[in-house]
């Protein structure tokens, strides 16, 4: 059987960046699906060998390390059987909330640091064309409803679990999304919902899926393994290269201990080179600048700047920026290049290392666990600004697990109103490549910076913020979409 041909009559498009042009010149509307295979497309590095046999043996009322495993199984007939059968015995009297609070904490722990940056981009420019995107596994929905949230897809086929009183019955409850299977279900859902089929997008790696592939108009294999990538190249199917989400090396961690060390050791050489001028603001900035650029290039990070002239003026202004790794402490002061401070949670005080150097340069803690006193701890922020010192503050309040970009807190526009400054937005992408949200260690690499023009909040109504946040907040999502051209 071969794939159906596009009714749009479109010629298959081979990179990311061609299937993203392709998704946003194409027919737009819900008719249009874009179906997400989950493991070893939406989220990689689960295919080493032996999981199952652990599986197996495995007694019931382990359910973190059951999903966690399980989603490394499936690569034959045989092996996903053996899949079915360990995991419904496996299982079999959990309760539903305890797998999936155990879903959650597996998502938190560590599947976050394995979902492909190049799908999170394929699934939110789907978004914006308003495709019904759908995430479809032969897993459970324990272990992909995180990750559906996580990238806002809505709608989530899988292999059901049968559950009587809030338990697992060790049975399945319908058919298992697995080859023909998966199709089918994909099928009954298109005419449920007004999909049309011969018109959407599917995206999956396994021969499994093959039955599923060749009824899109779109087929995308990617990274698919030897026998589906000798189909997609015999029928011209789309296969853009993912990269793949490599584990720290012993090197990457040497690079991370070097840049610590860096870091310290520029802080205290800003901090002296500066001192002849007796003003703390100017040792402050030294600081910064000598530990920035320390760390960023003795763990090989290399910045990539667009819209340079905005961080210099207006000044002051509050800076936001988007939030995803702890590298982030290090690119912002390193981009803005002096004269700003920060706002950092409470917490930070008790590190023996980077709450005294926060202090030194005039970062405001808050207690993010009191409403009303971090209200209050913000009126600094206000007079900082009045001193002609710049803030940058992240918005969303905590680091997010991927590109998503979380829902901003008002705090930060409301500082910005009663110092009577403008906000600037900082747009940050590939960061969280080069050090993860929980990471210990950083991975050499190119983050992408894109600062925008201010924006004039003056005018605003404290009292009536939601919609003009949530226009700022789009323009993040926005830019991650539309990454624009570095100037010469």
């Amino acid at each position: 059987m071969s794939a159906a041909v596009p009714d749009d009559g479109a010629v298959p498009a081979r990179s990311v960046p061609a299937l993203l042009e392709a998704i946003r010149t194409g027919p737009q509307g819900p008719q249009v699906g874009a179906f997400f295979d989950f493991a070893g497309t939406v989220v990689d590095g689960f295919r080493r060998p032996g999981p199952l046999r652990r599986l197996s043996g495995r007694r019931a009322h382990d359910p973190a390390r059951t999903l966690r495993d399980s989603i490394r199984a499936g690569a034959t007939d045989g092996e996903y059987g053996q899949f079915l059968q360990a995991v419904q015995h496996t299982l079999a009297g959990c309760t539903e909330d305890d797998l999936t609070a155990a879903g959650r904490a597996l998502f938190r722990g560590e599947l976050y640091e394995q979902v492909f940056p190049e799908a999170w981009t394929l699934v939110q420019a789907h978004r914006e064309a308003g495709h019904t995107v759908v995430l479809i596994s032969s897993l459970t929905r324990f272990q992909a409803q995180p990750v559906a949230d996580e990238l806002g897809i809505e709608h989530l086929l899988c292999t059901e679990l049968a559950i009587d009183g809030g338990a697992l019955t060790g049975y399945l409850d319908g058919t298992p999304l697995w080859r023909r299977g998966k199709a089918d279900a994909a099928l009954a859902f298109a005419e449920t919902h007004g999909v049309q089929l011969g018109r959407s997008w599917v995206y999956a790696d396994s021969l499994a899926d093959l039955p599923l592939l060749e009824r899109a108009g779109h087929p995308v294999t990617v990274a698919p393994e030897s026998r589906l990538a000798t189909v997609a190249a015999e029928r011209g199917w789309a296969a853009p290269a993912f990269r793949p989400r490599r584990p720290p090396t012993p090197l990457d961690a040497v690079r991370t201990a070097a840049g610590f060390a860096a870091m310290l050791g520029g802080a205290l050489l800003g901090v002296l080179a500066r001192s002849y001028t007796g003003q703390r603001r100017k040792m402050a900035d030294g600081l910064l600048a000598f530990a920035t650029r320390g760390v960023l290039a003795t763990t090989g990070v290399r910045l990539r700047v667009t819209g340079t002239e905005h961080a210099r003026t207006p000044r002051p202004a509050v800076f936001l920026f988007n939030h995803q790794s702890q590298y982030d402490i290090f690119i912002v002061p390193r981009v803005l290049n002096g004269g700003v401070t920060g706002v950092g949670k409470q917490e930070l005080t008790r590190n023996p290392i980077f709450g005294p150097l926060m202090r030194f340069v005039g970062v405001t803690f808050i207690d993010r666990t009191n409403t009303e006193s971090a209200r209050a701890s913000l009126a600094p922020v206000v007079r900082t600004l009045g001193e002609g010192l710049s803030i940058a503050i992240a918005p969303e309040g905590t680091r997010s697990y991927t590109p998503r970009v979380a829902p901003f807190k008002k705090g930060a526009f409301h500082i910005a109103i009663q110092a009577g400054v403008p906000v600037i937005p900082i747009v940050i992408r590939n960061a969280g490549e080069v050090c993860r949200r929980n990471a210990m260690v950083a991975r050499p690499g190119v983050v992408d910076v894109a600062i925008l023009p201010p924006i004039d909040v003056s005018g605003w109504d404290p009292a009536a913020l939601d919609e003009k946040v949530e226009q700022v907040r789009r323009q993040y999502l926005h830019t991650l979409l539309h990454w624009p051209e570095q100037r010469s």
